[in-house]
């Protein structure tokens, strides 16, 4: 349903690889001292001031939680990654344990044509919806098996009381083409090679951690100013 001819602007973003925990020894050095809850050490490297603005400009950032948190977490995933699907019940259940944390999603649809399909329709009923909602949306996206595709998401968005045409109206443009694409190439830029991957305190972290090292992450910042202290 979604027409708008995605396989030809796919040769421009960058295919993420993020299929494995994204480990230092896969993905490079680990500037900081973050281990994933399994004791590996994760990839994570500080951000230069510029594209850490670069980030916060971006159009289409969906943020939830406290607006006026005292920690800001970015968390870039792919709809098709299967880390991206754990990863999202451990970010929800950090969001319900954290009242001070302030969680921004950033679409990264960067696997497959049909993640493209399923971020155009994404980004579009994200504005359309109040944070709390936004994030019943994403829970229901994950909820099934198989391949999250333009038609799902658009599926999910209805149930939530959307108009379909509406919807399909603003996503099947190339303006919400090009913010997809504005999202891939930043991705590039700041060598976010795995999905999922996080931005906290102007540190990147490549791979999914798990809820404990998020945590621990979050709680260091808040503690000392650093992603470790």
């Amino acid at each position: 349903m979604i027409q708008i001819i995605v396989r030809t602007v796919l040769a421009g973003f960058l295919l993420a690889s993020g299929l494995a925990a994204a480990s230092a020894a896969q993905f490079g050095d680990a500037q900081y001292a973050i281990k994933a809850d399994d004791g590996s050490e994760m990839t994570n490297f500080d951000l230069s001031p510029e594209l850490v603005k670069r980030m916060q400009g971006l159009e289409s950032l969906i943020p939830v939680g406290n607006p006026s948190g005292d920690v800001t977490l970015y968390q870039f995933y792919d709809l098709n990654c299967p880390f991206c699907r754990e990863a999202a019940h451990d970010v929800d259940a950090l969001l319900k344990a954290d009242p001070k944390l302030k969680l921004v999603f950033v679409p990264y649809p960067v696997l497959s044509v049909a993640s493209v399909q399923g971020g155009l329709v994404e980004v579009i009923a994200a504005r359309m919806l109040p944070p709390e909602k936004f994030l019943e949306l994403h829970r229901q996206i994950y909820a099934g098996r198989g391949v999250v595709d333009g038609m799902r998401v658009l599926d999910a968005s209805i149930k939530l009381g959307l108009d379909r045409d509406k919807i399909l109206a603003q996503a099947q443009t190339q303006a919400t083409l090009d913010i997809l694409r504005s999202h891939a190439d930043f991705g590039s830029a700041a060598k976010l090679v795995a999905t999922p991957a996080y931005v906290i305190n102007g540190v990147a972290i490549v791979g999914h951690p798990g809820q404990r090292a998020l945590r621990s992450v979050v709680a260091s910042v808040r503690k000392c100013g650093k992603v470790a202290c």
